[in-house]
């Protein structure tokens, strides 16, 4: 059989991979630490799923508009309004099947064959597979650690060509945790518009960040930023609403309309159900949210003292999100047993084989060298997987 020479353009997502592997190994009784997955181990706020209930049971459990319906929308708009001093109309606004689905649409509404799209490593795993899957070519420029895993606004305008269509934005960042402040992203915002091309701003773990220095959204920067700004968001992990699917988009119209007209055709419309749960989340109490950034700012200072305890061990304290990025290069040489480690690859593979810890190779997201941590989990758990990392570590040759 044949299949089309797009899909060997891209590769399985490296998070859900390991997640997998580590699910299948909990299946066969073997006792699992998963630090892979960037999925919140709260709960849905109950007041969110009464209002699920209660869609249910009025029968709202249609086709709604594939866009997402005036009520989504509606508290989309008075979200961004509330939170970022952001100005939308229903026209510039979509709700998708989340912000992954909304990134997809996007490119495919933005992206022609040969296009460039100039994307910031460390970057999460999709970016990169999602614009060569349109047929156009990420341009990768690398974040130093040293300066704090972001690109400087020199970094992009070097990288700009007559192909580039867009840059994107993740702040704060996955996989790094980094947020760019209102300076650096000013500056970077200038060249873009200098330029002209379009900022995509991934803002999904906007209430994550733990300095006092809060967020920033790209758009909000000037009238002339925001015209080139398209805003991707949602509830997943703001609201541990992963599985309900629930993400948007804001920005010009024309994109908007663009991306809704390709979003009839696919999945015609976002869960109805999930989308009256998303207007609770939105509008409701965010009380749950920042019980949730307590805690997790907890787990994080936890987290980072004992990886730094590790000798060699590089880790920077993360800003934002919910993610530790540890350089481990220390380990590259080194043995354990007959295997050799010679990239994160063979740590990641070997930890989840010798130590039964699954966590992500920062190969996926375009740093070699490190590997990716997720502290969405318990603090028992963040407890027993360092007492095994630590060890399995003391184990190097």
């Amino acid at each position: 059989m044949r299949l089309a020479q797009r899909t060997s353009w891209i590769s399985p997502s490296a998070t859900l991979a390991m997640d997998a592997l580590a699910k299948r190994m909990k299946s066969e009784g073997i006792d699992v630490i998963g630090f892979g997955v960037g999925e919140p181990d709260f709960d849905t706020p109950d007041n969110v799923k009464e209002a699920a209930i209660a869609a249910i049971r009025a029968g709202f459990t249609k086709y709604t508009p594939a866009g997402g319906t005036p009520e989504t929308k509606e508290a989309v708009i008075a979200k961004l309004a509330r939170d970022n001093g952001l100005s939308y109309e229903p026209a510039e606004i979509i709700i998708t099947v989340g912000a992954k689905h909304a990134l997809f649409g996007a490119f495919q509404a933005l992206i022609d064959p040969g296009d460039e799209v100039i994307v910031p490593a460390p970057y999460w795993v999709s970016y990169v597979d999602q614009v060569q899957l349109m047929g156009g070519k990420a341009v990768v420029i690398e974040g130093a650690e040293a300066n704090g895993f972001k690109v400087t606004a020199d970094q992009v305008r070097e990288a700009i060509t007559p192909k580039t269509r867009a840059l994107v934005l993740n702040s704060p960042s996955n996989p790094t945790g980094a947020v760019y402040t209102r300076d650096e992203l000013e500056a970077i915002a200038a060249v873009a518009v200098e330029a002209d091309i379009l900022i995509i701003s991934d803002e999904i773990y906007e209430p994550f960040i733990y300095t006092d220095a809060g967020h920033v959204s790209v758009p909000s920067l000037g009238p002339e930023v925001k015209e080139r700004t398209l805003l991707i968001h949602g509830v997943s992990k703001s609201h541990s609403m992963t599985g309900w699917r629930i993400g948007f988009a804001a920005g010009p119209s024309p994109i908007i309309a663009a991306m809704t007209k390709i979003q009839s055709h696919s999945t015609s419309n976002p869960t109805s159900i999930a989308q009256k749960a998303a207007v609770e989340a939105l509008t409701g109490t965010q009380e749950p949210v920042r019980a949730m950034v307590r805690e997790f700012a907890r787990r994080r200072n936890y987290l980072v003292e004992r990886l730094r305890s590790l000798p060699g061990v590089q880790c920077a304290l993360p800003d934002g999100a919910f993610y530790a990025f540890p350089n481990i290069s220390a380990a590259f040489g080194k043995r354990v047993g007959d295997r050799e480690i010679t990239n994160s690859q063979d740590f990641a593979e070997l930890l989840l084989q010798e130590a039964h810890v699954a966590l992500v190779p920062g190969s996926a997201f375009g740093a070699e060298g490190y590997v990716r941590l997720s502290y969405a989990t318990s603090m028992e758990n963040l407890k027993r997987g360092m007492d095994r990392i630590a060890e399995f570590w003391s184990r190097l040759e």
